[in-house]
């Protein structure tokens, strides 16, 4: 008989750590420094305290690179250290659809432990981790992760003497490749645009110090948790519920274990499903809880809440933008919230025109998922699809059939969701879901329709500008045959034509 035995999930991963985004050099450190700025986002965030985060790549010898992050966030506990960066799973970002969820960066809990265990296994040193909580010493050590039981191993414990009143830094050394072009430095400028609140320091390889301010003082809203959305549900998540559930009544359970649904709704749903409001929700069977589903689609709800959600916002969009490019023209568009399979989400976009920007190439398309930037997988992007599915060129745009535009433009797109349906483990392409492209197709409609106005605008400014030198070219001449024809002055026939120029470009 063959043997069996269960593997950690930590041994699993160091087998197949392509799935988490670690399937090049490339993109390996990438994904690395993505983990380490969502975990010092979120941290400043949850605490109130504007980001300052500082990041450092070194290259201390061929193909492997030192990086490190820090942050002024609240810090995290000693006793907190080993699970938080020595666990894989482990977090309350890991949870389950029929859950309360709010929008957060990270979604499965294994970012940063995930990297820490690539760190190991390329160049088999440990991470170094420093973290001061406000009150409490500043405390140090270094961490690696043994693969055969998913537990940290933790040495080299110091206390430190710091002026630092409170943060986190991580370093880790790793087999990498550093790439100029849709490398680190365009990954913290899109970061920095989609956080417009956060100031970003980045020394690079060479140590040069480039320093992404901040525009903005004001926090994002803070996302609240919120209950799932009836409408989509799946069986299998609604069967799980029922049976979860610590309401007594159907009728109690549909009203405190959904959002948007009151007394009227939850009767409406039971009536329409033939259910007695007062059954017991875990007493119901397979076939009556597929009818339940059923109902829960037809019966009319209110929209989702919005405070689950925390959007950049136009005018943040329209700053950070302008903040990192030289634009002839900017718009933005915040969508209304709207649902997919249960679970509210909220779609923004952001464009850039600028004669700086290469007129003859397709244009840069930025993909967003809960404000972070999303680099690989592009063409396998639902977002990608709603942009090469918009018709460009209504807008004053060429653009061949089925791809993106060809101008000098930048679109940022951001789907912001308490559960974004990535298409792989690595979260680098977003599902191709119909009402996510809708809501996608409806921004970018928005935005291309203030694009079209402005360049309709600009046509007509170069029309004019155009006629006016034809007259200042020929106007002495002009002038001159007059005055010949008619006796009079020149310079005042010259005075009558200009008068008429300028009244006609007005």
């Amino acid at each position: 008989m063959a043997e069996y035995k269960a593997v950690a999930i930590s041994e699993f991963f160091e087998k197949n750590k392509h799935l988490l985004g670690f399937d090049s050099p490339t993109k390996a450190l990438i994904t690395v420094l993505k983990e380490a700025v969502d975990n010092s986002l979120d941290a400043c965030e949850e605490a109130n305290i504007l980001p300052h985060i500082i990041v450092k790549i070194k290259n201390t010898e061929k193909d492997i690179f030192q990086l490190s992050v820090e942050d002024n966030g609240p810090g995290i506990e000693e006793k907190y250290v080993k699970d938080v960066f020595g666990k894989l799973l482990f977090g309350s970002k890991f949870k389950s659809l029929g859950e309360a969820g709010m929008q957060s960066r990270g979604q499965q809990g294994i970012g940063i432990s995930a990297s820490i265990l690539y760190s190991q296994l390329t160049t088999g040193e440990p991470a170094a981790i420093e973290s001061k909580v406000k009150g409490k010493v500043h405390y140090s050590c270094k961490l690696s992760i043994d693969t055969a039981t998913n537990m940290p191993v933790i040495e080299d414990e110091k206390k430190l003497e710091t002026v630092k009143d409170h943060g986190t830094k991580i370093t880790m050394k790793l087999k990498g490749l550093f790439r100029k072009t849709k490398g680190p430095y365009d990954y913290i400028k899109y970061t920095a645009i989609a956080n417009p609140h956060a100031q970003i320091i980045f020394v690079n390889p060479e140590k040069k110090k480039i320093i992404f301010k901040r525009v903005t003082d004001k926090l994002p809203k803070k996302p609240k948790k919120v209950a799932p959305h009836p409408h989509g549900v799946e069986l299998g998540t609604l069967m799980k519920m029922l049976v979860r559930t610590n309401s007594k009544t159907v009728q109690s359970f549909l009203m405190n274990d959904f959002s948007k649904v009151g007394s009227i709704g939850a009767k409406d749903i039971c009536k329409l499903s033939k259910l007695d409001p007062h059954t017991r929700p875990n007493a119901i069977a397979r076939d009556k809880s597929s009818d339940l589903m059923e109902a829960m689609q037809q019966v009319k709800l209110q929209r989702p809440p919005t405070d689950c959600l925390s959007p950049i916002g136009e005018d943040n969009i329209i700053k950070g933008l302008n903040k990192e490019y030289n634009a002839d023209f900017v718009a933005a568009c915040t969508r209304p919230v709207a649902v997919y399979n249960s679970i509210p989400f909220q779609v923004e976009v952001g464009l850039v025109y600028s004669k700086e920007l290469p007129s003859d190439k397709q244009i840069t398309l930025i993909r967003f998922a809960n404000k972070v930037p999303l680099f690989y997988q592009q063409s396998e992007c639902g977002i990608y699809k709603a942009v090469a599915k918009t018709q460009w060129k209504r807008y004053g745009l060429s653009q061949p059939g089925g791809s993106l535009p060809v101008g000098p433009m930048v679109i940022l797109v951001d789907v912001e969701s308490v559960w974004v349906p990535f298409i792989s483990e690595g979260k680098q392409a977003i599902a191709s879901y119909d009402e996510i492209i809708k809501e996608i197709k409806l921004g970018l409609l928005d935005i291309g329709r203030k694009l079209g106005s402005y360049i309709s605008a600009e046509q007509r400014k170069y029309a004019k500008e155009r006629r006016r030198k034809i007259f200042d070219r020929y106007s002495e001449e002009v002038a001159q045959s007059i005055a010949n024809l008619t006796g009079k002055n020149k310079e005042y026939i010259m005075a009558l034509i200009k008068k008429e120029v300028v009244k006609r470009n007005e």
